[in-house]
């Protein structure tokens, strides 16, 4: 089992009605401003284990866990919307950075969907934010405005399926079968990450029948896909007031590729980041989109370079 060299610290902060579940590292410092690490879709704070361990200096580092995932509430919704998390975002920089007169910027990535929450937020309150690391959080392909209809309509038709139980996520008999099935999805992690991953990613809970059963610490209702259509122009905007520096961090595997072939490509990717003022690309070799899984020490090494910039 991996064995944490810089084991965190949980406690729990009030957020817009919920209760937000927070890792954090290190002590907080007046000399360097909080580093937030912001996970991805399915993901959990503690996934950031590795990347915490490789970093050469001490840091304080505040990690959330998104509502709905590990052990932050979902507040009994049945889908997420983008908003909130952004909105989430700013009640947690509230709380450990200060609000109003008082808040000091803060060095911010985000993984995944947390690099979209991350970027959508640095355009959305971009004085909020000194430095911006970005993982592999691509956005979505462009979608046009005649998709709309159907795209409520299977909105409402997964809703259905989300209350008929048809979409529940997947249980395990043993915290050993989650971990095969972190390997699986990523063939590059290796069985001690695995296994301590899996202790974090899921728990024991009781079923329907009355047996036990491991279960993803995340709500099935993120599975709904969101109601609205992806607006290249309004994320092109976003883009455009970030004010921070922005360092964006490719696997050398090109998830894109993976997912949506030539529909979305990462060519028109990099055509919309132009619209940041100020970004630099790094291609990490040798690593999938779990990158900081797959090279955390490589990751952490860039992430540190960039923030002493």
């Amino acid at each position: 089992m991996y064995q944490a060299l810089r084991p965190s610290r949980s406690e729990f902060v009030p957020v817009r009605n919920l209760r937000y579940h927070v890792r954090l590292w290190g002590e907080a410092s007046p000399h360097k401003p909080p580093l937030v690490l912001l996970h991805g879709w399915m993901d959990v704070a503690a996934s950031w284990q590795f990347v915490v361990d490789a970093l050469a200096e001490e840091r304080f580092i505040v990690a959330p866990d998104w509502r709905g995932f590990g052990l932050t509430d979902g507040g009994g919704v049945d889908n997420y919307w983008l908003p909130d998390y952004l909105a989430d975002l700013e009640w947690l920089l509230d709380h450990y950075a200060g609000e109003g007169d008082a808040a000091r910027p803060v060095d911010l990535v985000g993984h995944s969907m947390g690099g979209n929450v991350a970027m959508h937020y640095a355009g959305t309150r971009p004085a909020r934010i000194r430095r911006l690391v970005n993982l592999e959080g691509f956005g979505m392909p462009a979608r046009k405005p005649e998709e709309a209809p159907a795209r409520y309509g299977q909105w409402i038709d997964e809703l259905k399926r989300l209350h008929r139980g048809e979409m529940a996520l997947a249980g395990y008999s043993g915290v050993d079968g989650v971990a095969r099935r972190l390997m699986k999805t990523n063939p590059r992690l290796t069985p001690d990450k695995a296994g301590w991953l899996a202790s974090h990613w899921s728990a024991l809970q009781l079923q329907p029948d009355g047996s036990e059963r491991w279960q993803i610490l995340g709500d099935a209702a993120h599975k709904i896909i969101n109601a609205n259509i992806f607006r290249v122009d309004e994320t092109l905007a976003l883009y455009a007031r970030i004010s921070a520096p922005a360092l964006m961090i490719e696997a050398a595997d090109d998830s894109l590729h993976g997912w949506w072939k030539n529909r979305y490509t990462l060519e028109e990717f990099h055509e919309r980041l132009k619209s940041v003022p100020s970004v630099r690309i790094e291609q990490l070799a040798d690593a999938g989109h779990m990158l900081h899984h797959d090279q955390p020490q490589r990751v952490a090494g860039l992430i540190e370079q960039f923030l002493a910039g």
